[in-house]
């Protein structure tokens, strides 16, 4: 029923990000916690959601709810990073071709974004 979430899944089981090019659409939005605007296209979204894999793509990490719709989903996920618990969610929209036009992500509480921004910062300056 949602090729595309179910496709998120394996590429997040895998920890292989390769497969994203398939999955993104050209015209995606990407919408992080902790930048104020919204990232336009799918090589910055590929971007953001590589360098996510690589920080919160540890062995405690899960999706542990999840809610979909015809054409969007809303997957919670948990994981211990450094000592430090983040819950947050991932709100994804996809299109008729079952492609990722919208992935918008949420992270609480304060103290787990605060341990994620400077991780995902170095990856992605790396």
């Amino acid at each position: 029923m949602a090729a595309a979430i179910d496709h998120w899944h394996a590429l997040m089981d895998a920890r292989d990000p390769s497969g994203l090019d398939d999955l993104i659409a050209d015209d995606c939005v990407f919408q992080s916690p902790a930048v104020h605007t919204p990232q336009l296209g799918k090589e910055i979204t590929i971007k953001y959601l590589t360098a996510a894999q690589k920080v919160l793509g540890v062995p405690s990490f899960c999706y542990v709810e999840e809610w979909i719709g015809a054409s969007s989903a809303v997957l919670e996920f948990q994981l211990d990073l450094d000592g430090i618990q983040v819950n947050g969610v991932d709100i994804i929209h996809w299109n008729e071709a079952d492609k990722i036009t919208s992935f918008r992500v949420m992270i609480r509480p304060v103290k787990g974004l605060q341990a994620v921004m400077p991780a995902m910062a170095a990856v992605l300056a790396g």
